[in-house]
């Protein structure tokens, strides 16, 4: 364990330093800066000897959490690289996209601060990365059978990860012009920059993993010849289909997805022209959605320098302390602050959309209710409305599923009644040799359960292939098994 006594003489929760909000909304480079390492060791010490580490439970990875911070503590970086890898391919992503519920199942949470284990997780891959720890694993041998994984995201970036080191040969097909799905066009620069993702892929590379960027299956190659060209398929597209909010004012100019505004800006950022881009410069924005794509819509507007920004949820404004119905160590509903939050805008709560307002087929206006509940039902109130001023609106409510195009049609693959690809507890579909993991399978989720899954389904696929498999399996759909050795 860390410091015995470091949970009794710390008792701060200190987290990473933001650079100043006038200086980071100038550039699009990432919010965090590095911790101080005397600082971190002494957060790192935090970590109890609690008999039971509870944060496992909260880690779909099943990180080895008290034993990297102990490592931390005592300054050994690079064991505790090693002991991070062991469960997660991709920590330096992780460590700065995932909404940590492993800190909400601290054992010292339960009457103090949690440990500050994101914190501590970045910064081992970060410090591993800087003294050239992190090494290609290439396979001893090929067992000559071949993989097409279809979606660069993590999920698909872990499942080709492990395959490649089982000694299968892994072509990664991605539809986007470049390799990373989400992670590339989806994820703002001032969250992680794209040279967390680069260096990762090179290394992926000098493993083995071959990538087709630019190629869509079911229309550039069918589902049906990839199934035949390869010994086994893994379906790892997301849950890409957003939730669209049908009310008058729709087809306004100047309604938005929340991914088209996004997707656009990432690609700008990275050194691409595009054309009639959507841009909020003088510009009122309104969002609609609290999650973390609105939040990501609320720092890029910013640093386009919008006129106002105001965020528009439908329920009540989560509490600040967790609630009697959500204990320790569930994963609470709580009311946060993320870095876009301090940028500026207005968090607007219990408002109801019934209209989009416009003039000559422009939006100018979002008209609002008041929300009541009513049998159970969110419904605007009757003689509340009012109009907030709007030239751009992103709607962020979400994802319902992965495109079926392709498919259903092409692979004959079942989907279940969310919405996502049906598979067993091996995560195979109704097809052979077809499976599928992450969002596509479980629906819209956090990245930790999309890289776990993504392992778990390499493990799944190895076995079937090879009738064994020593890849670990930290998740699986359902309670069955599978026969890791």
């Amino acid at each position: 364990m860390a410091d015995p006594r470091g949970f009794m003489k710390v008792r701060e929760r200190q987290t990473q330093p933001r650079r100043p909000v006038p200086v980071r909304i100038m550039d699009w480079k990432e919010v965090y800066e590095a911790q101080e390492k005397g600082v971190l060791k002494s957060q790192a010490g935090r970590c109890m000897d609690c008999g039971i580490p509870f944060c496992h439970q909260g880690c779909p990875l099943g990180n080895l959490i008290p034993e990297w911070n102990d490592l931390m503590w005592r300054d050994k970086g690079r064991e505790a690289i090693d002991r991070l890898h062991a469960t997660n391919n991709f920590p330096e992503f992780t460590g700065r996209l995932c909404p940590a519920p492993c800190e909400a199942s601290c054992v010292l949470g339960i009457n103090q601060p949690p440990v500050t284990i994101k914190q501590v997780e970045v910064s081992i891959i970060d410090e591993a990365f800087d003294n050239d720890w992190v090494h290609p694993h290439p396979p001893e041998r090929l067992t000559g059978k071949t993989i097409a994984v279809v979606g660069s995201g993590p999920a698909g970036l872990a499942a080709a990860q492990q395959l490649t080191r089982a000694g299968h040969t892994v072509a990664v097909y991605e539809r986007d012009d470049r390799i990373g799905g989400l992670l590339r066009y989806g994820i703002p620069d001032f969250k992680m920059e794209k040279i967390q993702l680069d260096r990762r892929l090179d290394q992926m590379k000098a493993e083995g993993t071959r990538f087709r960027a630019g190629v869509e299956v079911g229309r550039d190659i069918s589902w049906d010849q990839l199934r035949r060209r390869y010994d086994a398929v893994v379906i790892s597209t997301g849950a890409t289909v957003p939730r669209d909010l049908p009310i008058p004012g729709r087809d306004l100019d100047g309604v938005h997805f929340a991914m088209e505004y996004l997707v656009e800006s990432n690609r700008v950022v990275a050194g691409e022209e595009i054309e009639d881009q959507i841009h909020a410069e003088g510009k009122h924005v309104v969002i609609l959605g609290g999650g973390d794509t609105g939040a990501d819509c609320i720092g890029t507007a910013h640093r386009h320098k919008a006129a106002s920004v105001t965020t528009l949820a439908i329920g009540q404004q989560p509490p600040i302390e967790r609630m009697a119905n959500q204990p320790w160590p569930t994963f609470p509903t709580l009311f946060e602050v993320a870095s876009a939050h301090e940028e500026g805008g207005e968090r607007t709560y219990l408002a109801s959309t019934v209209e989009f307002v416009g003039e000559n087929g422009k939006l100018t206006a979002v008209r609002v209710a008041e929300t009541e509940f009513s049998n159970g039902k969110r419904l605007p109130k009757p003689g509340s409305e009012r109009d907030i001023p709007a030239d751009l609106v992103f709607l962020a409510l979400g994802f319902t599923g992965p495109e079926p195009a392709g498919i259903t049609d092409q692979l004959d693959a079942a989907f279940d009644g969310r919405g996502n690809v049906e598979r067993d507890g091996y995560y195979m579909t109704n097809t052979p040799g077809i499976f599928v993991a992450g969002d596509a399978g479980r629906g819209q989720s956090l990245i930790v359960w999309a890289i776990a899954e993504g392992r778990a389904c390499a493990a799944a696929v190895d076995q079937w292939l090879m009738g064994q498999t020593k890849l670990p399996a930290p998740v699986a759909p359902t309670d069955r098994a599978l026969n890791v050795l």
